[in-house]
């Protein structure tokens, strides 16, 4: 018997980088994805989490970067 989940991994993205969602990532609201994610992409810390779903149910979730401050 086959546990089959219908819903769609997300799909977390950080500039040109695709983060398909496996079993670690499952379950997990953004911001603890976000925990788990910033240590091997440091610029998602203070990104702004944008999600979107598209057209065929996909979910997809963006941290857009901050613009750096110099100083």
């Amino acid at each position: 018997m086959s546990d089959h989940n219908t819903s769609k991994p997300r799909i977390f993205k950080t500039g040109a980088t695709r983060i398909v969602e496996d079993e670690s990532l499952r379950g997990l609201d953004n911001e603890a994805v976000r925990h788990l994610l910033k240590t091997a992409y440091p610029e998602i810390a203070h990104a702004t989490i944008r999600e979107v779903t598209t057209d065929d149910g996909q979910t997809v979730v963006e941290f857009l970067p901050q613009p750096g401050r110099k100083g």
